[in-house]
């Protein structure tokens, strides 16, 4: 089914960045988003959308956000010749505060 879901990731608690090189932990950041994405949505095909990117990196390679409030939606698949019929596509929600939010399907 087609749904979307609003979670709240915390980035330094997903990657264990503590123990990590300086120079894997935004790819790091960007792979354990995927996951979290593909676990919640149960698709294997996952696609980050520009913004989120751009937000995981601003800081550059080592400096990443403490949190990132995201929007998981599950799309129908358009292609004829796609394995999968549905895929995942994880989009950034602006927040300029992360208190008192939960997870909340939208």
């Amino acid at each position: 089914e087609i749904c979307s879901i609003e979670a709240t990731i915390n980035i330094g608690k997903l990657t264990d960045v503590k123990n990590l090189a300086f120079k894997k932990k935004a790819p790091r950041a960007v792979r354990e988003i995927k996951k979290f994405a593909r676990k919640t949505m149960l698709t294997k095909d996952v696609r980050i959308e520009t913004a989120l990117n751009k937000e995981i990196w601003k800081k550059g390679v080592r400096k990443l956000p403490k949190r990132v409030r995201v929007r998981i939606s599950r799309k129908r698949n358009e292609d004829e010749d796609a394995k999968e019929k549905l895929y995942t596509v994880v989009s950034l929600v602006e927040m300029t505060s992360f208190k008192g939010l939960v997870t909340e399907k939208v």
